[in-house]
């Protein structure tokens, strides 16, 4: 099997490193290839993702990324930004369902903004659709009017299709943990939300019915993890409520430095693994940036895409065991830099 990795920019580089290291004493007969991507990429190549790159990412066993962006790349076309090359390498891996995992550790249940009580024994999966929607639907772009002003247009749009395939990685992911999906739109308001709840509804009827199944409305969802996030097994959502409720129950955790993330397809496909943090431009090259978020995607390629699931949970395994041991970056409160933190949890494995 193979791994490709895309250390990408900002703290990329510096945690996908560790992945490296972690996946040699972890998978010594994995073979791993590197190449630019996204900024890095459009300074070397002029693209923020080559055909070369897509090619290689479609054909190995799984891709793993650091993360794109940053001021540098803000004066670049939209079409040659960082993020135009990670929407590209989504829709050309077909990548269509994204799992974000919020899990809180033990260890760092008193990390989180929260009060120990609600998040302790946190374990939610969000299931978020990944290349439709509002980030991929035409028309799209900025237009001059006639009287001098501008306007801008951006359209979600969904097929029956679409919502189908990614609610049922969401029901079957439910029937392996506690069997529940929380179907997150906002139907009162949007067409797509309606058809979205209706798409659900009828599927769950007729393949899924042994899954509980409840609708929530998107702003009330975004209320609900913070006041009762433990609620949830898991939500199923659109690309745009998945991006912005992901990333507030990945801030239950303790840190947006613990959440990894998957990409999934068809069967057979590679998937696409990345930490959600981000390229955090302002402590790039520090040496500080947590590594877990990568390692624990690396977990997550190793249970998705490469069939090791017994190594996924011996990494999980060992991420905990660090943590219980007090290992702490600057993000969770500790004094511990990228590498060091790697070094615990090789010193767990």
């Amino acid at each position: 099997m193979s791994l490709l990795l895309l250390p990408g920019d900002g703290i990329g580089p510096e945690v996908t490193a560790e992945v490296r290291r972690v996946a040699e004493r972890l998978t010594p007969d994995l073979v791993i290839e590197e190449r630019p991507f996204g900024g890095a990429s459009f300074d070397a190549l002029g693209t923020p993702l080559s055909d070369e790159t897509l090619s290689l990412a479609k054909a190995s066993g799984a891709v793993l990324m650091g993360a794109v962006g940053g001021p540098k790349w803000a004066g670049a076309p939209r079409h040659l930004r960082p993020e135009a090359g990670l929407l590209a390498l989504r829709a050309g891996m077909a990548v269509f369902a994204n799992l974000r995992p919020a899990l809180c550790f033990p260890a760092l249940a008193d990390a989180s903004t929260l009060k120990r009580e609600v998040v302790e024994g946190l374990d939610i999966m969000i299931v978020r659709e990944l290349t439709g929607g509002v980030y991929f639907g035409q028309p799209r772009g900025i237009e001059a009017l006639a009287d001098g002003q501008k306007r801008g247009v951006d359209t979600q749009v969904y097929t029956t299709s679409e919502i189908e395939r990614v609610s049922r990685v969401a029901f079957d992911l439910a029937r392996g943990r506690r069997n529940k999906v929380t179907s997150c739109e906002k139907s009162n308001v949007m067409e797509t939300g309606l058809l979205w709840r209706e798409v659900v509804t009828a599927l769950h009827a007729r393949q899924f019915s042994d899954v509980r199944l409840e609708h929530m409305l998107a702003d009330n969802a975004a209320m609900q993890l913070v006041k009762n996030p433990r609620q949830f097994d898991v939500i199923l959502t659109d690309n745009l409520f998945g991006d912005l409720l992901s990333d507030e129950a990945a801030q239950l955790t303790g840190s947006l430095g613990m959440l990894p993330s998957a990409a999934i397809g068809a069967a057979g496909s590679p998937g696409l693994y990345e930490p959600i943090h981000g390229s955090a431009p302002d402590i790039a090259g520090q040496g500080v940036a947590n590594p877990l978020a990568a390692i624990l995607s690396f977990a997550m390629a190793l249970r998705w895409s490469l069939a090791a699931p017994e190594l996924a949970d011996r990494l999980t395994a060992a991420v905990e065991t660090a943590l219980t041991r007090g290992a702490r970056t600057r993000d969770l409160g500790g004094t511990l830099g990228t590498a060091a933190m790697a070094d615990a949890v090789l010193a767990a494995l």
